[in-house]
């Protein structure tokens, strides 16, 4: 009997740490290593950091996470669902969903009230990740007068840093042009 168990578990025991060194640490230090020295930047979270005028840094944030902007001189991205366990799941023909829009829409008609354009949905809908970085430049270009006004600059100014931070779409065909919203205002403070 001891001998058909050794049989059996031996194999399973070699299998199991076999497995173990591979995937639990060949495999992960050799992806890490890779991603370090051909992607270091996407590896270690794309964080953006600001030389301050004193000659200080300063971590601003992530350009692959959304920071949420509320101040009218900001260009304000899609809302999201920073601090909760993770992406709405809500049906977009729910009443729930409606009324979350409804007010979203209200907040940013109360932000500019002297702009009468249509609202992109981008700005009153969550992303499926609910931490997208990013808006459509329509998004974008609906906010130009309001952060040009707020900020006593030009609006040709304000869409010259939003060009700047816009990226077309992958291999000119796949998914959309995008704004990076919290590149865009550090660049509207000047810090980029």
């Amino acid at each position: 009997m001891k001998k058909e168990i050794k049989k059996v578990f031996r194999p399973a025991i070699v299998c199991l740490l076999a497995m173990t060194l591979l995937c639990g640490i060949i495999y992960p230090a050799a992806v890490t290593g890779v991603a370090q020295v051909f992607f270091p930047s996407q590896a270690n979270g794309s964080i953006i950091t600001v030389t301050l005028k004193d000659g200080t840094k300063a971590d601003y944030g992530s350009a692959l996470i959304a920071q949420t902007f509320t101040s009218a001189k900001y260009l304000i991205g899609r809302p999201n669902l920073t601090g909760s366990t993770g992406p709405s799941n809500l049906s977009v023909v729910s009443e729930k969903e409606a009324a979350l829009v409804k007010e979203r829409v209200a907040w940013l008609q109360s932000l500019d009230p002297k702009n009468t354009a249509d609202i992109p949905s981008d700005l009153v809908t969550v992303s499926g990740s609910g931490v997208d970085p990013n808006i459509s430049p329509e998004a974008a270009a609906y906010q130009v007068s309001r952060i040009a006004r707020e900020r006593g600059i030009s609006e040709d100014d304000v869409r010259a840093v939003i060009g700047k931070y816009t990226t077309g779409r992958l291999l000119g065909f796949w998914g959309n042009p995008a704004v990076n919203v919290l590149k865009v205002n550090l660049a509207l403070d000047g810090l980029i």
